[in-house]
């Protein structure tokens, strides 16, 4: 019996160190050595500061001024919009918008009236935002629900990507070239070097990376 239990215990200490330690030490220095930068988060820094990840989703928001001048607070908390400078990711469903501490997805179906009062919510804003100072759309196709795209209406299963559809990030070229007094082209051309294919060549759809694109929006000129 004693013979036993330190062969078990030997098998434990063997597997523990093997499995334990052995095993994570080699495919964390194969990761850092192969592909350090997926391995690390796939981080972005601007000016040696990280600025967020091209694997999660980022909300681009800028602070609602009061009549005062001032930033707007509700009850203690500060009002935020969407910035007009800059491509906006697709809706999330964390809380807060994009919290990668709480990926999450909603398990509410499709006849839902809380995901039709969300959808339609989505949708006003992405035409609000379309609307420019003298109330005409900045891409004059975009005018109802019908004009807008899905990613741009619903969240994602993880509520975290950071991608969005190619026509989402068209439309959104219109705005962002017209309030940072950019050529429409030059806004398109950034938003094709920073689309991605499909994966493997022919599994999902191509997709434009937000915070990428929206480094190189700020590269282009003065971040007005």
């Amino acid at each position: 019996m004693p013979r036993e239990l330190i062969r078990a215990f030997v098998a434990m200490v063997l597997i523990t160190i093997v499995f334990g330690l052995g095993y994570p030490l080699i495919v964390t220095g194969l990761s850092q050595g192969i592909f350090p930068a997926s391995a690390n988060g796939s981080l972005l820094e601007r000016d040696g500061v990280v600025v967020g990840s091209k694997l999660i989703g980022q909300q681009f928001y800028e602070n609602v001024i009061g009549k005062n001048g001032k930033p707007l607070t509700v009850k203690g908390v500060v009002q935020t919009q969407p910035d007009p400078r800059y491509f906006q990711t697709r809706p999330s469903a964390t809380t807060p918008p994009d919290n990668a501490e709480a990926s999450t997805f909603s398990n509410l179906g499709p006849n839902s009236v809380a995901t039709e009062q969300e959808i339609a919510g989505n949708i006003r804003t992405y035409l609000a935002l379309n609307m420019g100072p003298d109330r005409k759309p900045y891409d004059p196709v975009v005018k109802s629900a019908a004009q807008v795209p899905v990613d741009a209406a619903d969240s994602s299963a993880s509520g975290l990507d950071p991608d969005i559809s190619l026509a989402n990030a068209r439309i959104q070229a219109h705005r962002v070239a017209a309030v940072r007094h950019l050529r429409l082209a030059a806004v398109d051309s950034l938003v094709a070097e920073y689309t991605t294919g499909r994966d493997l060549g022919f599994m999902g759809e191509p997709g434009v990376d937000v915070l990428e694109l929206n480094l190189a929006l700020d590269r282009t000129g003065a971040r007005k």
